[in-house]
Order: structure tokens, then C-alpha cells, then sequence
């Protein structure tokens, strides 16, 4: 892994560990040295592993200065995460393995994220998001690669309950004109997901320069555009994705749009009635009413 203590996770654990107490230190050298295995690891498998009391996990991570077992491993699971290539996760992901019911695992997986994202959300930073929305400001919604579905989901969503919306893709250059030419305090949402395209952190730094306001959908707290946020989203995952974890971050564009649309009463229903008028006017979308169905 390429420049690792630079990442807080492991750079906690180095800094941490002339101050460990000798059986702490075997666990401090297993994690550096093994953070793929660990990262799995109950604290009972992790203890047996490195020959030491579960008691001694337990002390290890409050000494890190975290609230728990479960607190550490998902900042490991962080770390792991940003750094695995393709590669590495086709060989994590039980692809080559005998059949197994995946569907089951799938299903499983993206219940488990979705109970941690209920139990650990900072519900008053999802209403500070809202509050941005509502706001008479123009919006512009940012992703690249795979984060892009979700920035184009979340922006054609928001087209349906307010008015000043752009969905920009962050691969494309015509995001600096964009960005550029946004009026002033504009509200600029991106969408990241890991392994985080340095276009985006880029296009971060700009959204910045330019005085508007940022704010940042990740996966994890580790997302390098988090530093320049003025205020960010966190759609944590248990696991390590293969692609990625679609079902959280979908999770969280459905409430700020719900959540938006409950705030805006008669405005809300103007702004749609003005679409649904020109749906009608461009036959944009079928109509039973209006439409013969032949075999």
C-alpha cells in the first residue's frame, strides 16, 4: 500500500506506538503489517491471532482514542477500502470461489449499511442539508465515474421539487465553465465515492476558491474532499464493495428530497403542475387515458 501513514487510521496507530504497552505493540505490528486480515476480524480472532487477551484489543483501540472495537474497524475498513484496486477486489469478493448465494449476501450486505447509516447518522447534519436546499440559490450537483449515477439521480430528483438545478459530470472540463460562471454564494453538491477521481478533489478545491458554498456526499470520512466541505454526508459501509454500495447513498438523496419537498407547500405544487403541463404539451411520457394498446 502506497504511502500508508499518511492515512489517520494507520498514522494514529504509528504515533501511537512507542507509548503501547508491549502486548499492545504485537497488535499494533499485526494491523500494519496485515490490515486486510484484520479489518475482518472480531476482537476475539483478532486476540487469538496475536496471542492476547480480547481486554487488551479492548484498551489497544480506547488508547487510539476510539469509542469502541466497531469505531476502529470501520475507520481500518476506511482505509482498506481507498487503497484496493480492481484487482484486489474481484480477489476479496468470493468471485472465484464455489457457488455461494449471493443474492442472500448482496441483500444482507446493503441491510447491514443501511442499519449502521440509521444508527450513526448526524441527523442535524441532514438537516442543515435540507436547509441548504431550500434556500433561493442556484444548485449544482457534481459526480464522476461511478458517483455520477448517484449525482444524476439526486439532481433530475431535485429538478421535480425546485427550480435552478444543474447536473455537471465531473470528468468533463465543461464543469470549470460551469463553476466558473456560477453566480455568486451558488450551492454546489458532489457526490463521492471510493476510490475518489482527483478530478473531483480538484474540482473541490475550486468550488472553494470561488466562494460558494460545498457541500459532500461520501462513503467515508476518509473522502479527501471532506477538508474543503463546508459541511459533508457520511454513507458509511460494513463491508469491503466490489464495484461499490449503491444502496445507502440512494438512502439518503430519497429523505433530503422528501424532506425538501414536505417544507415547500404551495410553491411545490406550482413548480410541478408547470411540468406536468409540459409533459402533457411534448407527450414526454406515456398516458393510459390517451394511448390505444395493440398487440
Amino acid at each position: 500500500m502506497s504511502d500508508q501513514h499518511s492515512h489517520p487510521t494507520i498514522k494514529g496507530i504509528v504515533e501511537q506506538h512507542h507509548s503501547l504497552t508491549p502486548k499492545a505493540r504485537i497488535l499494533s505490528n499485526y494491523i500494519l503489517k496485515n490490515p486486510r486480515k484484520a479489518v475482518f476480524m472480531t476482537t476475539k480472532e483478532l486476540a487469538e491471532t496475536c496471542c492476547v487477551s480480547e481486554a487488551t484489543v479492548v484498551r489497544f483501540v480506547s488508547q487510539l482514542g476510539y469509542k469502541g472495537y466497531g469505531a476502529f474497524q470501520q475507520a481500518l475498513r476506511d482505509y482498506v477500502d481507498t487503497e484496493l484496486t480492481l484487482l484486489d477486489r474481484t480477489d476479496m469478493s468470493g468471485l472465484k470461489g464455489p457457488g455461494t448465494d449471493r443474492l442472500s449476501r448482496v441483500v444482507f450486505e446493503e441491510m447491514d449499511n443501511l442499519k449502521q447509516f440509521y444508527e450513526t447518522v448526524d441527523r442535524d447534519a441532514l438537516d442543515r442539508v435540507v436547509d441548504y436546499l431550500a434556500k433561493d440559490t442556484p444548485v449544482y450537483v457534481m459526480g464522476s465515474r461511478l458517483s455520477y449515477t448517484f449525482a444524476y439521480y439526486l439532481g433530475w430528483s431535485l429538478t421535480k421539487i425546485r427550480q435552478d438545478v444543474r447536473i455537471v459530470k465531473g470528468s468533463d472540463s465543461t464543469a470549470i465553465d460551469w463553476l466558473t460562471i456560477a453566480a455568486p454564494d451558488s450551492l454546489v453538491i458532489i457526490i463521492a465515492t471510493t476510490r475518489y477521481p482527483n478530478e473531483l478533489i480538484r474540482l473541490g478545491k475550486m468550488v472553494r476558491r470561488l466562494g460558494h458554498t460545498l457541500l459532500v456526499i461520501a462513503d467515508s470520512a476518509l473522502c479527501p474532499l471532506n477538508h474543503f466541505a463546508h459541511l459533508s454526508l457520511i454513507a458509511p459501509s460494513k463491508n469491503i464493495p466490489f464495484i461499490g454500495n449503491p444502496t445507502t447513498i440512494s438512502c439518503i438523496i430519497n429523505y433530503l428530497v422528501l424532506e425538501l419537498a414536505s417544507r415547500d407547500g404551495a410553491e411545490l405544487k406550482t413548480h410541478q403542475e408547470k411540468l406536468e403541463q409540459a409533459y402533457r404539451e411534448n407527450d414526454i411520457l406515456f398516458n393510459l387515458d390517451r394511448e390505444e394498446i395493440g398487440l
